[in-house]
């Protein structure tokens, strides 16, 4: 029975097709099987192009040796706020946590009883001088009596005697009024330094300065801070001893400065400048102390801050600064992967010299003009075949890490047009 689909065909053409149909089936299964031999593949299917990689051509330059430590931030100046007279606290004159001026008041302790003190000094200053003033008049009413021997010697002398016991009693009320005067002026409390301050340590009411001088609130000057940081003897003295040799040179009149990383990765803008290395070892630890001085106008760092300091203390000429993703590391050593001319590539044990942001700083085992292989490392499905090398191209600031460059979609799509065919 014919189908109804094929009743059109006539009867010579449907008394041929079953006799053609083996040919038909023989020339499909041979196709197939050509497809799938790796010799016609190799004779007549195009081959898989290059992988594309990335890669940085080696250029020797003078590289910073930059020593990364860690480090604590401290106050320039620390001034304690403290009663120096007792009394009651009565008010507080500034805000917590605001920025003071060196003479500006903080507290006010009550000052009655120093005012009344004042006032009983002056008085008594006042009496000492009436007696000075009616001594020195005795004294010259018995200067021309004394000449003309009108009166005794004896008199004349004490005359004279009262006087000058006068004069010290003068003085001495000068200096109650003084005193009186300085005491005064301590029931206003001031700031002795200018900075920031912080909270107040007691409150209105509170009887201060009774037997001890009370602190009252804490000053400190943030701007600019300190940085403390330590560093190994062991790393100085090798440091002393490659510059000695002429391995590396001693860095430029501005390798003083330092920079600052906080804890969350981000490099402080402003540089500071390393104010002093200790000349002896801590023997408890083996460290050295240095101090650098960094400015912090806008109050954004704070005493007490842990932080990583960056010291350039040297300089290796000839150095090569290589992205750290193009290193591997490992405890037997630390290798790159370098692209020939031909195309290869090879790994390469190469000596490293510290890091510089995100680069490593390479002091031996590559040449000027080689290519060293930064990315595309996921593109070698046979590490003895060749790549396709191409300028290195560093992702933008934000770009996700799992985003695939130009460069890698461009060989991926060429890849599945070639597996296509």
């Amino acid at each position: 029975m014919v189908p109804r689909s094929m009743k059109w065909f006539s009867a010579a053409t449907l008394a041929a097709l079953p006799a053609a149909l083996p040919v038909v089936l023989s020339a499909a299964l041979l196709t197939a099987c050509g497809q799938g031999d790796p010799k016609a593949a190799a004779s007549g299917a195009p081959a898989m192009p290059p992988a594309q990689v990335g890669v940085i051509t080696v250029q020797p330059q003078d590289v910073p040796l930059i020593t990364e430590l860690p480090g604590r931030l401290e106050a320039l100046r620390v001034a304690q706020v403290r009663a120096r007279v007792a009394g009651i606290l009565q008010k507080r004159q500034f805000t917590e946590g605001s920025d003071v001026k060196a003479g500006q008041p903080l507290f006010q302790i009550d000052a009655a009883t120093y005012q009344a003190s004042l006032d009983s000094a002056l008085a008594a200053q006042a009496r000492a001088e009436a007696n000075l003033a009616q001594a020195s008049a005795l004294v010259q009413r018995y200067e021309p009596l004394q000449a003309a021997k009108a009166i005794s010697p004896q008199e004349y002398l004490n005359a004279q005697v009262s006087q000058r016991a006068a004069q010290a009693d003068v003085a001495s009320a000068k200096a109650a009024v003084q005193n009186a005067r300085i005491n005064l002026g301590h029931a206003s409390v001031t700031a002795p330094i200018s900075g920031r301050i912080g909270r107040a340590l007691v409150t209105e009411g509170a009887l201060v300065g009774q037997g001890d001088a009370t602190q009252l609130a804490v000053i400190q000057q943030v701007n600019p801070l300190y940085v403390n940081f330590t560093q190994s003897a062991n790393e100085v003295l090798k440091l002393r001893q490659a510059l000695q040799s002429g391995a590396i040179k001693q860095a430029g009149a501005g390798a003083a400065a330092v920079r600052v990383v906080l804890d969350d990765g981000r490099e402080y803008p402003l540089s500071g400048k390393l104010l002093f290395s200790d000349l002896s070892v801590d023997p408890t630890s083996g460290q050295v102390s240095l101090r650098a001085e960094l400015p912090n106008p806008q109050g954004l760092l704070l005493p007490g801050m842990y932080v990583r300091v960056r010291l350039e203390q040297a300089q290796v000429g000839d150095g090569i600064l290589l992205p750290q993703q193009a290193v591997t590391r490992s405890a037997t050593a630390d290798t790159v992967m370098v692209v020939g001319q031909d195309g290869l590539v090879t790994p390469r044990p190469v000596k490293l010299g510290g890091a510089k942001g995100n680069q490593w700083v390479v002091l031996g085992g590559l040449k000027a003009g080689e290519q060293v292989m930064v990315d595309g490392f996921q593109k070698m499905m046979n590490p003895k075949a060749p790549v396709k090398a191409v300028p290195w191209q560093p992702q933008p600031e934000g770009s996700g890490l799992g985003a695939p460059s130009a460069a890698s979609v461009a060989t991926a799509a060429s890849a599945a047009s070639a597996a296509s065919r």
